[in-house]
């Protein structure tokens, strides 16, 4: 099974509740064939099938329910022996906050699987913590608490056309501490410690996208020297994660509410690692909250 098959797949998995199913619609929209609820142990020969077929299908997106034991047990050895057959595998994660994945289990009224039951918490993190060896080795994990099918659309889209020739893709978060971490951060930066135009009347019903709140912000010794930092850094981490086999680094910039400093902050650090010729992709999470 050493050829190259020229097939390209894209397993979407994840949490119950996280957006699954959504997800499979937006892949479809974008000329995957899509295919749901295929048991794990038949992806070879799924494989072995289109090999055999005369179909002109290369991008092909399946829907994999992680739920059961088998899938957790035979995941990494099936999904070596897509990548030995030479199939180009990608694994999409989708997850979301406790409180989100209860408040869409009580509007749908379904129960959740894992919760056998009991309560829908102790399901939700019963689930969290048997799929924590799946996120581990997952291509991208996808936090949908705060997203729209829009949203969605817009990951999913950037994430499978990274150019080959730029094999690592930087997502650049903004978010706001009082809202809690994003999940699929990589990198977490606090800018906190920074000036906050909150307490700055004229400043306080803009973002960080206004220029004058963007200038209260990066106009300073302290945020200049912090940018130097932390542009040093990545100078220096980026191409270790490239060369780790990394492809997809998430770094989140976080303040207290995040509508002014870290929206600031991300913008400018976008011009920056853009100027270095980084491929980078923007979410402002809590901009409008």
């Amino acid at each position: 099974m050493g050829t190259e098959s020229g097939l390209r797949a894209v397993v979407v998995t994840g949490l119950s509740g996280s957006g699954k199913s959504t997800a499979l619609h937006v892949l479809e929209d974008l000329g995957f064939y899509c295919i749901d609820n295929l048991p794990v142990a038949l992806l070879p020969r799924f494989v072995e099938l289109w090999q055999a077929s005369a179909e002109e299908v290369h991008r092909v997106a399946l829907g994999i329910d992680a739920r059961g034991r088998r899938f957790l047990h035979d995941f990494p050895k099936v999904f070596a022996e897509l990548r030995d057959a030479g199939v180009v595998l990608d694994v999409v994660y989708l997850e979301a906050s406790d409180d989100v994945l209860q408040r869409r289990f009580s509007e749908t009224r379904r129960p959740h699987p894992a919760a056998e039951g009991g309560a829908l918490l102790d399901g939700i993190r019963v689930e969290r913590e048997a799929l924590s060896g799946l996120r581990e080795v997952a291509t991208r994990i996808i936090d949908t608490s705060a997203f729209s099918v829009h949203d969605l659309r817009r990951a999913l889209r950037s994430f499978l056309e990274r150019p080959e020739a730029d094999p690592l893709t930087i997502s650049l978060v903004s978010f706001g501490y009082k809202h809690g971490l994003p999940t699929d951060a990589d990198l977490a930066i606090d800018c906190r410690f920074l000036p906050n135009p909150f307490f700055v009347e004229e400043l306080r019903a803009k973002t960080g996208l206004d220029p004058e709140v963007a200038r209260y912000v990066l106009e300073r010794d302290d945020t200049q020297e912090f940018l130097q930092r932390l542009c040093d850094l990545l100078v220096f981490t980026l191409p270790r994660y490239q060369r780790e086999g990394k492809s997809y680094l998430t770094i989140a910039v976080g303040c207290t509410g995040g509508r002014h400093r870290s929206v600031a902050l991300v913008e400018e650090l976008r011009r920056r690692l853009e100027s270095l010729g980084h491929r980078i992709l923007v979410r402002h999470r809590d901009q409008t909250r």
